[in-house]
């Protein structure tokens, strides 16, 4: 237990430093889309501020991204001195599930992902274990998605990433086909189902905040919790490929008229659309308990909690009030629990997870320009 309470920026994360670089380059990137009108493509600016960035075509809408993973390989190599694993095929399934989880945000059935790996020095690669871990696990996860894997970059970035280290992205391309599955703009509105999709644990976010527990823990990573696993074991259950779920979703004649991928920001993520509107929070999820270990060994409010983790949910999906029931049964077909939680209401833009007192407003997050 730590002696004082801990939030992200202890752990040497601040989003009030980090946001206003992020709505300077959306101001500075919205310029760019001019650059368009020498193609006959253009660019759906509905999806500026949003996860993945959406063009049309034409045809059809193509939507892309990139992400990183972050320091959650830290804690792979930690655990490894523990356990002899080297855990890098777990890790390859989050830096996709980054990259991924945000494009089917857009409504994008996901086609291709290339791999960014950065190692701090050559001699990284030299570990044949780990290697082949990342390798057969970044294969694993795109046929879990049925995306192709078309290539990527292996620098070595000595002096810029630690040498005894490895830095991971992804870029992922997809196909909104037909346009109707776009989930952006307009489609959202009072009287929409929020139906939450289970997480596996702590995903790929707040990993900064969950290695600063450690640090505080007699025993560190091998601390076990409440379930009896290690902590380190517990926090590197990879994240949840949701593509399926969204795939299943549309073959099921269900279009969500909005998503939302709940990573850094926690449940504030669930406001992430430009319109002022309520999300009121009926029910929540049970907490997996590496979440509520961290939760309780860094003295976080509920509030802090909830505006930093999953906490159980992973991701959320705005559908029909009609179609919510039928929403949790095809996830749970796809291999994912859901749960209804929720409603949007018209109103002021906040996020009210009533059973535990919980208020997020407007003011709580700024990630677009």
């Amino acid at each position: 237990m730590v002696e004082k309470p801990l939030d992200y920026r202890d752990a040497g994360v601040d989003y009030a430093k980090i946001d206003p670089l992020k709505i300077a380059a959306q101001r500075a990137a919205r310029d760019t889309a001019a650059n368009l009108l020498r193609t006959p493509y253009r660019e759906v600016e509905a999806s500026r501020g949003e996860s993945a960035y959406v063009v049309d075509m034409g045809e059809f809408l193509l939507a892309s991204i990139t992400e990183c993973l972050g320091t959650k390989v830290l804690i792979a190599d930690a655990m490894r001195a523990v356990t002899g694993k080297t855990y890098f095929d777990a890790i390859a399934q989050d830096t996709l599930a980054m990259a991924i989880n945000d494009i089917i945000t857009v409504g994008a059935t996901p086609i291709s992902v290339q791999a960014y790996w950065a190692a701090g020095s050559s001699a990284w690669f030299d570990d044949a274990a780990r290697a082949h871990d990342l390798v057969e696990g970044w294969k694993a996860a795109c046929n879990k998605c049925g995306v192709a894997w078309g290539g990527g970059e292996t620098p070595s970035l000595g002096g810029v990433v630690h040498a005894d280290t490895i830095d991971l992205a992804a870029s992922c391309i997809g196909v909104v086909r037909p346009k109707e599955r776009l989930t952006i703009a307009d489609k959202l509105k009072p009287g929409d189902a929020i139906v939450l999709l289970a997480a596996s644990g702590i995903h790929a976010n707040g990993v900064s905040l969950a290695r600063k527990v450690a640090e505080e823990l007699p025993d560190g990573y091998a601390t076990k919790i409440s379930d009896g696993r290690l902590y380190g074991d517990a926090l590197l259950d990879p994240t949840v490929l949701y593509s399926p779920v969204t795939e299943a979703l549309f073959a099921a004649g269900i279009v969500p008229h909005y998503c939302a991928n709940i990573t850094g920001h926690g449940w504030r993520k669930v406001m992430r659309h430009p319109r002022a509107l309520t999300y009121r929070f009926n029910k929540i999820p049970a907490v997996p308990p590496v979440l509520a270990f961290i939760q309780k060994a860094a003295r976080m409010s509920d509030a802090d909690a909830y505006g930093t983790f999953n906490m159980g949910a992973g991701f959320a999906l705005f559908v029909a009030a009609k179609d919510a029931e039928r929403t949790v049964s095809v996830a749970r077909g796809a291999g994912v629990d859901a749960l209804v939680a929720g409603i949007v209401e018209a109103g002021a833009k906040q996020v009210v997870i009533e059973p535990l007192g919980v208020t997020f407003t407007d003011a709580d997050m700024h990630l677009r320009a």
